[in-house]
């Protein structure tokens, strides 16, 4: 077996994963910038981090789906750890990104 073989048939579901926190990620900021204060009940100054957590919480569902769909046990767990790590590095750019306006 190559190196990295077990993530080259998995790329299109690690990308979506991506995709999705990406698009999570700039609609909770953009949100964040024009004045929403109501994030799912929460009306705290940080209910915004609830709402990327929910961002987070779905790419990390829709990872584990994702992967299992594909039905290739053999990198299983590389593949779902790409896809995670990724939505957790777009998640936190998103938390930092929101950080004045949830402290302003």
């Amino acid at each position: 077996m190559q190196a990295g073989s077990e993530t080259r048939g998995g790329w299109p579901g690690i990308v979506l994963v991506w995709a999705i926190a990406i698009a999570g990620a700039v609609t909770v900021v953009a949100l964040a910038y024009t004045g929403t204060t109501d994030w799912f009940g929460d009306t705290s100054r940080f209910g915004v981090y609830g709402a990327l957590g929910i961002v987070l919480a779905t790419c990390v569902v829709g990872s584990l789906g994702v992967q299992l769909a594909t039905r290739r046990p053999s990198g299983f767990v590389t593949r779902t750890s790409t896809s995670i790590a990724g939505a957790a590095a777009v998640v936190a750019i998103a938390a930092l990104a929101v950080a004045p306006a949830a402290l302003g």
